[in-house]
């Protein structure tokens, strides 16, 4: 019989080939990514949920776009992000978005990183270019976290300091910084307007006339004296021909009975690619509170630019006006009703979700009033992008505009108020594609000059159009308060009315480039779970909380009866029964209890959402390694068992 030799053990073989295959995956992705930083210096992988790194279609054309160099400064603290790891993290999510505005912009954007120590240099510098600086702590110490940018004209524009609240609108503040930085010229605003937005001259003349000293009646609108702190406005006559081609912003504000040509020129401005901006009213409640040239308030107070809004695929309605009962102003009730005060629901104030937070023009608004406002909608059919911008609350209805023309009755209104359960668009913004109104020839006009613009039948981009069915909204006492204080005249706004139109404009003048950023996603994003559960924690603990608290309550009440010896009384002090002893300890001892358990209830809700809290951290952390481990160990189980039984 002969003997059979074993094969020699592999194992160390094994073993040395796994630990060499290891070895030469570490230098291949230290390899391969050095050579792709090299190779490739702006690749990036944006893995967040909503893409916060990853800039928009917009941004990218700003920085595409720049001609002249734009140096832009970034003013942190390091102590900041040491104290408040918020702001750490905020600056961090600010620094990799600065960088790639600066890879995108192919040089044309600088950046320079600062950071400006107390009492030094850099310090100074931040100061001179307006940046906020604020204290961290009681030694009064500042710490900066700002933006200041310039161009080759040294012209000059920052963002004091970044405050997370506003992180979802980085990327737009960003990027109209640069834009006006690139574009340093203040945008032209066209006004075409039935109203007397920069004053009305025969009523002021009629003020002099009776001696009356200035303001009151007959002033230009404070939203026009707002408005030119920012812009350059030109005056467009109602029979105009032609919108100028420097206009950048056009707003019509309650078109009344405009004629053919006139409509012409708005329609063929915005084929051109003007952005356009209108008010139409149902009802105008400025204009039917404003005496006429014979002295009486017009009747009709309707204005419409239908023939436009309709071939451009929105529907703006004079007919209908919206009442909301959420907002609604108190007003004086008919001297005839039994009531002092009504609320009037055609005058109501639009808050919490009737403003688009997604919107930058309206996302920092906190209230914005209008009066006997319609309907803004979107045609069936039209291939249009149409984003609210303010809308009715649930409790909303449409009803017929004559009720609030002539002699409304608000108790009246209010005794019929009927929801209908749906949001109204009030104001909308519009995008897309437009065909002319007027097809695709020019209407015939003897009159028009030979060098007349040739006609467009459409756009050849996507216009931008803002539309609100409501010019009440530029009126004065829907939104500020003005006051004469020795001599000058004080503007203090109680509705967002004023900012509402320059964000609007502003965001238009920027170009399709701003117009197309939306807010963001934040880098900071809570324990969505931990917070539910918060509240829900919070809602039965409280519950329990407040039955205690009233049981308390109830006791030391009757503790306090019993002290003062309802038994009788002799010679005026109490006299306290051997009964009522024994029911003021029981009470006392009860007291003692209640606030125990009192206490107990406090603790555990603090201790649950501690709980809560950890245990999703750990599950947060912990849980994707771990996850990779198990496969790691399952992979290797399987590939033993391979390995053994083709042995076998």
């Amino acid at each position: 019989m002969s003997a059979t030799t074993a094969p020699a053990p592999r194992a160390p073989r094994r073993l040395a080939f796994s630990a060499l295959g290891v070895l030469a995956a570490l230098l291949l992705t230290v390899g391969v990514n050095m050579l792709a930083d090299r190779l490739f210096p702006r690749a990036r992988v944006d893995l967040t949920e909503q893409r916060l790194y990853t800039l928009s279609d917009g941004t990218r054309q700003v920085l595409r776009g720049l001609q002249d160099p734009v140096t832009l400064r970034l003013f942190y603290s390091r102590r900041l992000g040491t104290a408040v790891p918020v702001y750490g993290a905020y600056a961090e999510r600010l620094r990799a978005m600065l960088a790639e505005y600066v890879a995108i912009s192919d040089g044309k954007i600088r950046l320079e990183v600062l950071d400006p120590e107390p009492f030094s240099e850099t310090e100074d510098r931040a100061l001179a270019f307006g940046l906020q600086g604020v204290p961290v702590d009681q030694s009064g110490e500042q710490v900066y976290f700002g933006l200041a940018g310039s161009n080759l004209l040294d012209d000059e524009r920052n963002i004091p300091f970044f405050q997370p609240e506003r992180e979802r609108f980085l990327e737009y503040d960003l990027t109209r910084l640069v834009y006006e930085l690139s574009n340093p010229r203040r945008p032209v605003i066209g006004v075409l307007s039935s109203l007397p937005l920069n004053g009305d001259p025969r009523m002021m003349m009629m003020r002099q006339m009776q001696g009356l000293p200035p303001g009151g009646g007959g002033q230009p609108y404070a939203i026009m004296q707002q408005m030119r702190q920012f812009f350059t406005l030109r005056d467009v006559a109602a029979d105009a021909r032609r919108i100028e081609d420097e206009v950048q912003v056009l707003i019509v504000a309650h078109p009344q009975n405009l004629p053919e040509p006139t409509q012409y020129a708005i329609d063929q401005f915005v084929m051109r690619g003007g952005k356009l901006i209108v008010f139409t009213d149902p009802h105008s409640e400025g204009q039917a509170g404003r005496p006429g040239p014979g002295g009486q308030p017009p009747t009709n107070t309707a204005s419409s630019l239908d023939r436009l809004l309709n071939a451009w695929g929105v529907e703006a309605p004079s007919d209908r006006v919206v009442l909301d009962l959420r907002g609604a102003w108190r007003v004086r009730a008919n001297p005839t009703d039994r009531v002092q005060a009504v609320d009037y629901t055609a005058w109501f104030n639009m808050q919490g979700d009737s403003v688009n937070r997604s919107e930058v023009a309206t996302a920092d608004l906190n209230q914005v009033t209008v009066a006997s406002a319609g309907e803004v909608r979107r045609r069936d059919g039209a291939n249009i992008e149409f984003v609210p911008l303010l809308s009715s609350s649930d409790r909303s209805m449409l009803v017929d505009a004559a009720r609030v023309r002539s002699e409304p009755n608000p108790t009246q209104l209010l005794a019929e108020f009927a929801p209908d359960g749906q949001h109204h668009a009030i104001a909308a913004r519009i995008r897309g594609q437009l065909n002319s109104a007027f097809g695709d020839a020019a209407p015939a006009d003897a009159d028009r000059p030979a060098d007349f613009p040739a006609h467009r039948a459409h756009t050849d981009g996507a216009a931008n159009i803002v539309v609100v069915n409501d010019a009440d909204v530029l009126e004065d006492r829907f939104w500020v308060r003005i006051q004469d204080f020795f001599g000058q005249q004080q503007a203090t706004p109680f509705s967002d009315n004023g900012a509402l139109l320059a964000n609007i404009a502003d965001t238009l003048a920027g170009g399709d480039a701003l117009v197309s950023l939306r807010s963001r996603g934040e880098s900071l994003r809570p324990f969505q779970l931990v917070d539910d559960i918060r509240r829900d924690a919070e809602t039965r603990f409280r519950a329990t909380e407040r039955t205690l608290t009233q049981r308390l309550e109830q006791t030391e009440r009757r503790l306090r009866e019993l002290r003062q010896g309802q038994g009788g009384e002799r010679g005026g002090s109490a006299v306290i029964t051997p009964e009522q002893r024994a029911e003021i300890d029981r009470a006392r001892q009860d007291i003692i209890q209640t606030r125990q358990q009192l206490r107990t209830v406090q603790l555990e809700l603090r201790r649950d959402i501690e709980r809560l809290e950890t245990l999703l951290r750990v599950v947060n952390i912990a849980l994707v390694p771990l996850l990779l481990t198990l496969f790691a160990i399952g992979l290797g189980i399987m590939r033993s068992r391979r390995r053994a039984a083709a042995r076998a």
